[in-house]
């Protein structure tokens, strides 16, 4: 019997993984179109590379044409993490619905103003830690994406009194959604630090293996590619 409901969870839990998996591709999906308009930025102007700015005058008309296209790919893959809450929210719901995107975006929006460096130090009265700094990442999207589709799945079609009944529905999970953002905030207030000081860790960690930490990473990679959390692996090492 026991073993009967071990299997049975594991194989939910699984499902569930990869519903995730195939959720994280939405965003994903905007990568390509980021390289190639980056690429071709590049080759136009190879000195943006190096951080100089030449302007129109001196670069000519290549080098303000690929300095737009650079711009252009850098404006989604510097908001990734915003993409994550809307992609991972909406892939996630029931009904793959818009609601539940415009509730990661809340939930995302909630965490990552309650947790900046200023709004920490205020509540705090000490100076943020550096993690604070960064608390703007595609880990915390996933998260937000989480919370705005379980938020949207539960509440989607709950039913308030006659006198709140403008709120039932599909209105009252942006409200669900800040309150129990709020309450995650306060959790991560104290476990952010510790999170993003591990995962600074076995980036660095792996990356100073030189060969052999290549190798780890491509066996993470692939051991995660069934449940498509690979993405999420991805993540530590590419962006932060």
């Amino acid at each position: 019997m026991s073993a009967g409901i071990k299997r049975k969870g594991f194989l939910v839990m699984m499902k569930f993984f990869q519903k995730l998996g195939k959720s994280l591709m939405l965003p994903v999906a905007c990568l390509p179109v980021c390289g190639i308009l980056m690429g071709i930025g590049y080759i136009l102007a190879p000195a943006a590379m190096a951080g100089e700015v030449q302007g129109f005058t001196a670069g000519g008309l290549a080098y303000s044409i690929g300095l737009f296209l650079i711009k252009a790919g850098g404006a989604l893959i510097d908001n990734m993490s915003w993409l994550f809450a809307v992609g991972v929210a909406v892939g996630m719901a029931d009904d793959s619905d818009g609601t539940a995107g415009l509730a990661g975006l809340v939930s995302m929006y909630m965490i990552t103003t309650l947790l900046s460096p200023g709004a920490v130090a205020g509540i705090t009265g000490h100076e943020a830690a550096p993690a604070f700094g960064k608390i703007v990442n595609q880990f915390v999207g996933i998260l937000s994406g989480l919370i705005g589709s379980a938020c949207y799945n539960k509440y989607k079609t709950v039913k308030l009194p006659d006198a709140l009944a403008f709120f039932s529905g599909k209105r009252s999970v942006a409200i669900v959604t800040a309150v129990v953002s709020i309450v995650v905030s306060v959790v991560l207030l104290f476990v952010w630090p510790i999170i993003f000081g591990a995962l600074v860790a076995l980036g660095n960690g792996i990356a100073k293996m030189d060969a052999i930490g290549a190798g780890i990473y491509a066996f993470l990679n692939r051991l995660l590619i069934p449940t498509g959390l690979h993405h999420a692996l991805n993540n530590v090492f590419w962006f932060d």
